[in-house]
C-alpha cells in the first residue's frame, strides 16, 4: 500500500511517500523538504511533483499520516486541511500522529520516556509514554511551565529536539537525549503501525491536538 505522510507542524516541513505492508513493513520511498511560511503555496504542488516523481498518481495512495500536533496553528491548519480533502475525496483512512510521540520513538529506549518540546512563554508541550515491543503507548500530553517539567522530570528517561530545552535540563543535572527533529518520514513508520492496529480516523474527525493552546493565542503565534 502507498501511503503519503505529511508535516506541517514547524518551521520546516516535509512530505513522505512510503510502500507499506504486510505487518509493520514500511519502506520509505523518498522524502521532499516544504520550506517555512509558504506551505499553503507549496504543499499540494509537492505532493504532486513527488507523485510525478516516484512515477505513482494520487489514486494510488492507500493511506494518509499526519502529524496533528503540537506545533504552528497555521502549519497544522494547512497540513491537516490538505490530508482531510485528499482522503475523503479517495476514501481512505488517515493516521493522526502526535510529533510528541514521534520524538519518543526517536530515542529508541524502553520504558518510561517524556518528550519535550519547546512552547514558547517558558511553557514546554510534554508528552508521557511507556515504550516497548508492543511500541509507543500514550500516558499523557499536557503543557507545562519549563520549571514543572524539570521538577518532575526524575527517573524519566528525557527526550528533545530542542537546545534550550537540552542545555536546562543537563543544568539540572538530568539525563536527556537530544534527537532530531522527526521528519515525514518516521512519520509514516509510526502512522502505517497505526493504520495496521486499527486506530485510524476518518477526514471529519481529523483535527489539530494543540495541547493546551487556545486557538486565537495560537494563530497570533502560528507561523
Amino acid at each position: 500500500m502507498l501511503l503519503l505522510a505529511v508535516d506541517t507542524s514547524g518551521k520546516q516541513g516535509s512530505i513522505a511517500l512510503a510502500s507499506c505492508g504486510p505487518g509493520d513493513a514500511c519502506e520509505v520511498i523518498e522524502v521532499a523538504a516544504l520550506s517555512g511560511g509558504t506551505f499553503s503555496a507549496e504543499l499540494v504542488p509537492q505532493i504532486a511533483a513527488l507523485l510525478a516523481k516516484c512515477k505513482f498518481s494520487k489514486a494510488d495512495i492507500g493511506a494518509f499520516a499526519a502529524v496533528s500536533g503540537p506545533g504552528s496553528f497555521t502549519g497544522l491548519r494547512i497540513g491537516l486541511a490538505v490530508t482531510k480533502a485528499l482522503a475523503e475525496v479517495l476514501a481512505k483512512p488517515i493516521a493522526a500522529v502526535s510529533l510528541l510521540q514521534a520524538l519518543a520513538s526517536a530515542a529508541h529506549l524502553d520504558g518510561h520516556v517524556v518528550a519535550a518540546l519547546d512552547a514558547g512563554r517558558n511553557e514546554v508541550f510534554l508528552g508521557e509514554y511507556e515504550v516497548g515491543a508492543a511500541g509507543t503507548q500514550l500516558i499523557r500530553e499536557r503543557l507545562a511551565t519549563r520549571d514543572e517539567w524539570l521538577e518532575s522530570a526524575c527517573g524519566a528517561a528525557l527526550v528533545t529536539a530542542d537546545s534550550a530545552l537540552a542545555e536546562a535540563a543537563r543544568a539540572r543535572g538530568l539525563r536527556i537525549i537530544q534527537v532530531e527533529r522527526p521528519r515525514s518520514d518516521a512519520i509514516a513508520q509510526l502512522g502505517w503501525r497505526k493504520i495496521v492496529s486499527g486506530a485510524t480516523i476518518s477526514p471529519e474527525a481529523l483535527e489539530a491536538n494543540y495541547i493546551g493552546r487556545s486557538e486565537a493565542d495560537l494563530f497570533v503565534k502560528g507561523s
